[in-house]
């Protein structure tokens, strides 16, 4: 067994990047999920990381994701970064393209979760997070494909968040209420930081990993500055 582990399922850059270069600074043993595992290859490098080709809608792929875990250590925490996605007006969506983003944002999410779940219950420790939008909170017109799966991620978070505080299981939601910068983001023709900082989203998400269990929140949203609500 070596140090507590961190799960980040749906791996990519940006957030996904930024948790895994926190985590691994702070001593967890990051492991990486992803459809594609090759774009974590400068990643991995750069951290230490393992990364496990994952479909977070198949619960075979899922469970074979948490046994790799199981043999790095003990599991500390899942961040679910997992998002499906379909947009467009309803009468044009594709029911295929919606059930699949509903497979891998919502079903997703629930599968990861649940192996997450049974792990640190018995454990009696540990945080299981789940990356929101906007969309979590309001449907935009034209945006039911994504709307369906963030709503149900955060039913799914509040449900959880429920039954497993008084397990000592910590749960929790973030609403990320705008866009994440990016190293292609033309950021020179905004006002500075209007977009969401990668790192600084992390540093938030590590934060309430450690918050202390008299005080422990099950939703945070984060938003720019320059928002007018």
């Amino acid at each position: 067994m070596t140090s507590n582990v961190a799960v980040i399922a749906g791996a990519g850059s940006g957030l996904s990047a930024s948790l895994a270069r926190l985590l691994a600074r702070e001593g967890f043993h990051v492991i990486l999920a992803a459809r594609n595992i090759e774009k974590l290859d400068a990643l991995r490098a750069q951290t230490g990381a393992q990364a496990v080709a994952t479909d977070v809608s198949d619960p075979a792929s899922v469970e074979g994701l948490f046994d790799v875990a199981d043999k790095a250590g003990p599991l500390s925490l899942l961040v679910f970064n997992a998002s499906g996605r379909a947009r467009g007006p309803i009468a044009e969506l594709d029911p295929e393209a919606v059930r699949q983003a509903l497979l891998v944002g919502a079903y997703g999410g629930f599968l990861v979760a649940q192996q997450a779940a049974r792990r640190l219950i018995a454990q009696g420790a540990g945080s299981i997070f789940f990356t929101g939008a906007t969309a979590s909170v309001k449907g935009f017109a034209g945006s039911a494909g994504f709307a369906m799966p963030k709503f149900g991620l955060r039913g799914l978070a509040q449900s959880m968040a429920r039954e497993l505080a008084p397990k000592n299981i910590h749960v929790a939601h973030f609403i990320i209420d705008g866009a994440i910068a990016s190293a292609v983001s033309d950021q020179e023709s905004e006002p500075q930081d209007r977009r969401l900082s990668p790192d600084a989203i992390a540093e938030a998400y590590l934060a309430i990993h450690r918050q202390h269990r008299s005080a422990w929140t099950w939703e945070m949203e984060l938003r720019p500055w320059v928002e007018t609500f």
